[in-house]
């Protein structure tokens, strides 16, 4: 075999398709050394990359090539429906050898999609400890605290110094290299404080760790939901947080980088919840990309009906004055847009904590006073263009007042409706927007027509 060619392999830090051809060619030619020379000189995120943008076919193969060179590091960056695929392929000692290269949290997130009979598979190839750790994080429910947390940390005693502390790092636990933050724990381990790297190097070896130690800190319940460890971090600043089991206990760590992946995770999660786009996922199989979608379109179709038979309760009046049809829309449109508005910023404050009982009267206050400006300005602006270009003030008039209205309508639909699902025990990210569609709709066209009919516009 012949040197792999020099192919550049990545520009904007994403991999050239001129690259992703000549590893593809390899593969088809089964030449395993040469994918092995192309893709050495990656990083594991773009080797993931790599992953991620052959064809479904060839990843199998891509992944026997690379052999030893399929790391944790790799495997821990894939999508996890990609990185399914390439595991259901391997071996579970070679699963279980990378998983044992991982924290906790990465191992727990790579086994805890398989089946239950791959896990157990991969369970029994793992050496004792890292069975225990991994399967205590399996028994918490799915996206909480537990789950996401690193056993992998370091705790001290009060009574120790900080020259202890040091010959601690040194000769005990040599093995632990990324942290933030040591715990100091009382005799039934259970966290008193916590201590800085920096004050380590900054203190005399002989001050005690009672005397340094901040004693006041956050601790996150092992069985918190994600989502609320991600508020607590930003609330309050956190680098890395301990995590207590039931009795209080220590029972393993957070940390800032992975808090950073379930902000990017929560966020996407609710936009596409609101667009009523599933997971979002361009690797999710097409019947389940289906079915998650085609369930709102069949409810939007159902709201769609709703407007038109509100529509159709008037057609003696658009009859009389066809105009109406054209404009009828409109109004329905500047309400939807006003209700997405509010409905958008009220999911947000309500994921992020910032909306609570507390001060939800203020909110519907404040939303219904913003859609009243909204709607003042955007009636106005219409209704002169209405009346200007059909020469019909009245027609004008009423246009505007339907606007007004309906954008009032709107703004309490979309504080209302998500406050609602929330009191409900439902996700207002998934349900909302049909309610506040069907709402500003079928309000829209029934201001407007009705308007119009009892003013006598239509004669």
């Amino acid at each position: 075999m012949t040197d792999a060619p020099e192919i550049p392999a990545m520009a904007d830090n994403q991999l050239l398709p001129g690259f992703l051809k000549s590893v593809e060619a390899a593969l088809d030619a089964g030449d395993e050394a040469e994918v092995r020379a192309l893709a050495q000189p990656l990083h594991p995120a773009d080797v993931a990359d790599l992953f991620e943008q052959v064809s479904a076919d060839r990843r199998a193969p891509l992944a026997a090539a690379l052999g030893h060179d399929l790391t944790a590091d790799v495997l821990a960056e894939i999508n996890e429906r990609v990185r399914d695929e390439i595991i259901a392929t391997l071996h579970p000692a070679q699963v279980a050898a990378a998983m044992s290269e991982m924290d906790t949290d990465d191992a727990v997130a790579l086994i805890e999609e398989l089946e239950p009979h791959d896990q157990a598979a991969v369970l029994d190839e793992l050496p004792a400890d890292d069975r225990v750790a991994i399967e205590t994080a399996l028994s918490y429910p799915e996206e909480s605290a537990g789950r996401l947390m690193q056993r992998e940390l370091i705790a001290v005693p009060e009574h120790f110094t900080i020259g202890d502390v040091t010959d601690y790092l040194h000769n005990v636990r040599p093995d632990i290299t990324d942290f933030w933050e040591i715990f100091v724990v009382d005799p039934a381990y259970r966290p008193i404080g916590t201590i800085r790297l920096s004050w380590i190097l900054t203190t005399p070896a002989h001050f005690m760790v009672s005397d340094v130690m901040q004693r006041e800190q956050t601790l996150i319940p092992v069985d918190m939901d994600q989502e609320e460890v991600a508020r607590r971090f930003q609330k309050y600043a956190l680098i890395s947080a301990a995590v207590t089991d039931q009795q209080g206990r220590l029972a393993g760590v957070i940390t800032a980088d992975d808090v950073v992946h379930i902000i990017s995770e929560e966020a996407g999660e609710d936009i596409l919840k609101l667009s009523g786009a599933g997971d979002g996922d361009i690797f999710e199989p097409i019947a389940d990309s289906y079915r998650a979608r085609v369930r709102w379109l069949v409810a939007n179709l159902g709201t769609a009906i709703i407007s038109a038979s509100v529509i159709a309760a008037f057609g003696h009046t658009i009859e009389k004055m066809v105009v109406l049809a054209a404009l009828t829309p409109i109004v329905a449109s500047v309400g939807g847009n006003t209700g997405n508005q509010t409905m958008a910023v009220v999911v947000r404050a309500l994921a992020v904590g910032q909306l609570a009982p507390a001060n939800a009267t203020r909110t519907v206050r404040r939303e219904v006073l913003i859609a009243l400006l909204n709607g003042l300005t955007v009636g106005a602006l219409l209704g002169a263009g209405v009346a200007l270009a059909f020469s019909n003030v009245q027609l004008g008039v009423v246009i505007a007042l339907a606007t007004l209205f309906n954008l009032i309508i709107a703004g309490l639909a979309g504080v209302l409706v998500p406050l609602t699902l929330k009191r409900l025990g439902t996700d207002p990210a998934v349900a909302s927007s049909v309610f506040v569609t069907m709402i500003t709709d079928s309000m829209g066209f029934l201001l407007f027509l009705g308007l119009a009919t009892v003013s006598g516009l239509t004669g």
